[in-house]
């Protein structure tokens, strides 16, 4: 069951949700709108031939208030608030339609598991041929929240949990 604004406005009240900061603006029908942060990686392309899969990626790491991607470009940013879910809440990451238009691509794995607590990593990417201009604070993504049939037996405890600033891909780190 998709959360409507009225239960999210109670579960936050409750503090069973926890998203901060949060601006009564930020809160929409069904899902609720999370800003873009200051913290960004990209892929050091000039540092390594190939990225793999069973070693760290290398990042270049930097914060700025505004920021361009280029046509073709891949980003990881920050979201501007810190969000903790309960164990019976899991959320899916949606791109707003109006950046969508406008070539923006915004991805995080579109799942956010219950029981995670962090800021979310977003994956940006400029499908456009023009450069895109973003500025920290502006309302990016929205988090629709789905109400579990009872509380996960073995919540989020993974290798990104209680994540500070984009996080680059620790896939390294699985066991297969």
């Amino acid at each position: 069951m998709i959360l409507s604004d009225a239960t999210i406005k109670t579960m936050l009240a409750r503090d069973e949700l926890i998203i901060e900061p949060l601006e009564d603006s930020q809160l929409q029908p069904a899902s609720v709108d999370i800003r873009l942060g200051t913290h960004y990686l990209k892929i050091d392309e000039n540092a390594i031939e190939s990225i793999a899969l069973d070693t760290p990626a290398q990042y270049v790491e930097f914060e700025t208030e505004e920021v361009i991607i280029p046509p073709n470009s891949f980003l990881l940013a920050t979201t501007n608030e810190y969000i903790k879910l309960p164990e019976n809440l899991t959320a899916f990451v949606e791109g707003r339609s109006s950046i969508g238009r406008m070539g923006l691509f915004i991805q995080n794995a579109g799942w956010v598991d219950p029981g995670f607590e962090g800021e979310i990593t977003l994956e940006l990417f400029n499908a456009n041929r023009l450069p895109i201009r973003l500025i920290a604070g502006r309302r990016i993504a929205q988090l629709v929240f789905a109400q579990m049939d009872q509380k996960a037996n073995m919540p989020y405890n993974g290798k990104y949990q209680k994540q500070h600033k984009a996080v680059g891909s620790r896939i390294y780190k699985d066991i297969d």
